[in-house]
């Protein structure tokens, strides 16, 4: 069996650079889509049911 070579990152200096991909536009458009209907369920669903449920548990 191969034994695997015993170099270093820095003496190698390939593939250890890492580069990431840019997110799309329409991707940020889903995420502050999401977070608008997220903070408008809250709004008008959320808090008046917890409220009914604090003063009235069933």
């Amino acid at each position: 069996m191969n034994q695997p070579e015993e170099n270093t990152p820095e003496a190698e200096s390939r593939f250890h650079h890492y580069i990431s991909n840019k997110i799309p536009w329409y991707v940020h458009l889903m995420w502050v889509l999401f977070w608008i209907f997220v903070v408008s369920y809250v709004l008008t669903n959320f808090l008046p049911a917890l409220k009914m449920e604090m003063v009235n548990p069933p």
